[in-house]
């Protein structure tokens, strides 16, 4: 499951490259459902601050109701969303190592 932090890290950096509109949509339903699982994941485990924003970023990428931000914006969002899923991801491996 935490390898899935940065599968979607991965996704996000590749929409910087110029891809068919249909990779985008992709990602975007990808990013909701993936957003979601990890926020439903992380309230059960009490942390609730994270995840109310991974429910906002679930929110942000859903593909139903597009939030026009313009290409240069969301290549600005994606690479800051990637960077933290993989710190999340780095500090999962750490809690998980110190156990």
């Amino acid at each position: 499951m935490k390898y899935l932090y940065l599968i979607l890290a991965a996704l996000l950096m590749l929409c910087l490259a110029p891809m068919p509109y249909g990779y985008y949509q992709l990602v975007r339903f990808i990013a909701l459902v993936l957003f979601a699982v990890f926020a439903y994941n992380t309230w059960r485990q009490e942390q609730r601050s994270l995840a109310v924003v991974l429910w906002a970023l679930a929110l942000l990428f859903q593909p139903f109701v597009k939030v026009a931000l313009g290409r240069a914006v969301w290549n600005i969002v994606d690479v800051i969303v990637a960077l933290g899923l993989i710190a999340l991801w780095w500090f999962g491996q750490k809690k998980a190592g110190s156990d």
